[in-house]
């Protein structure tokens, strides 16, 4: 049994060394921001005191928060850690319990934060389809600008260890797998993590940990914005700003999200994402290959596969190790069933 089950993630916290600089960048990726104390606010629509938050320093990812369903389960987990429940003396206040996970990634976990009414969305627009048609005398006109940010969605992190990762957050908040990823047939590489809500839907991943080769880090954090027209209204919005696009427009295998990846000044990728799978808690889990991982069901192919980027080294050593493990199994298999 968890600790808790937590109810969403709640910000991505970075450090950069020009908040002024950061601040632009967010603005035109579809955040309000707002300097206080020092530090860099970045707020989507959905209410929510900030989702981006950034310090002043060398460029880094310092950690994520997670959202508790009350500041009755932060001094569950707090007693059961063997630490205090602090107030979170940063916009909207509230309460923080603030851990250290096994790779060093700073986990805060917020609750009693005040909230803001929620910005209107734009409206869903009218679609014409061959079986359907609903536009009737009225014409498509986009307005430009920056998309309509909502919500954070998820957070992407490379691990040391999965299963050891893996079991830190399920003991503590409850997660479930929606898909584990195996790099061969029971050898997993990371999987797609949601929150456990029972029969309320959740998103298909609000945490994906990845044990890839090199160094473990940051991958990129998900912000869910209106809708499809506006994620392509945002797309547009950052190349005429030449923003430099990471990988988009697609369509994700794992998850189904059709989603637009783009970096900031010191390189994080940020995703805006919508029309993403909604799963509950009797959802069971699936194992998925590796192969499915960075392959879109339309859309743009990962850079790595459209050779534009050269894949690391370590992801060349990697595949290198897993074909001469794969290839001896075979034969001990074999041995075995010519005895």
């Amino acid at each position: 049994m968890a600790i808790i089950k937590i109810e969403d993630i709640a910000h991505v916290r970075f450090s950069a060394p020009d908040l002024a600089e950061m601040a632009r960048f967010l603005d035109d990726f579809g955040l309000a921001t707002r300097v206080e104390g020092g530090k860099l606010f970045g707020r989507a629509g959905d209410g929510r005191p900030f989702v981006h938050v950034t310090e002043q320093g060398e460029p880094a990812f310092l950690g994520l928060g997670l959202l508790a369903a009350s500041i009755d389960d932060l001094q569950k987990l707090a007693d059961a850690e063997g630490v205090a429940v602090e107030a979170f003396d940063e916009i909207g206040d509230g309460h923080v319990v603030r851990l250290i996970d096994p790779d060093g990634y700073r986990v805060e976990v917020v609750a009693g934060q005040r909230t803001l009414p929620a910005e209107r969305s734009p409206a869903d627009p009218l679609i014409n389809t061959a079986a359907q048609k609903q536009r009737l005398r009225q014409f498509v006109r986009a307005e430009h600008g920056p998309a309509h940010v909502r919500r954070i969605g998820h957070c992407v992190l490379g691990v040391s260890d999965f299963r050891r990762s893996e079991k830190w957050y399920k003991d503590r908040f409850g997660f479930l797998t929606s898909d584990e990823v195996e790099a061969a047939k029971d050898l997993p590489l990371g999987a797609f993590m949601r929150c456990d809500r029972g029969d309320i839907p959740s998103d298909h991943h609000t945490l994906f940990l990845a044990q890839l080769p090199g160094k473990p880090g940051f991958m990129h954090a998900a912000f869910e914005v209106a809708n499809f027209e506006d994620l392509m209204v945002g797309h547009a919005h950052l190349r005429a700003k030449g923003r430099t696009q990471a990988w988009g427009v697609g369509r994700h295998i794992m998850g189904s999200q059709i989603f637009d990846y783009w970096k900031d000044p010191w390189g994080h990728e940020l995703e805006h994402w919508t029309d993403g799978d909604l799963l509950t808690a009797s959802d069971p889990p699936q194992k998925m290959p590796m192969s499915s991982l960075l392959a879109v069901q339309w859309g743009a192919p990962h850079p790595m596969f459209a050779g534009k980027r050269p894949p690391p080294q370590g992801v060349v050593r990697f595949v290198t190790a897993l074909n001469i493990r794969l290839r001896r199994m075979v034969r001990r298999q074999a041995r075995k069933e010519v005895a």
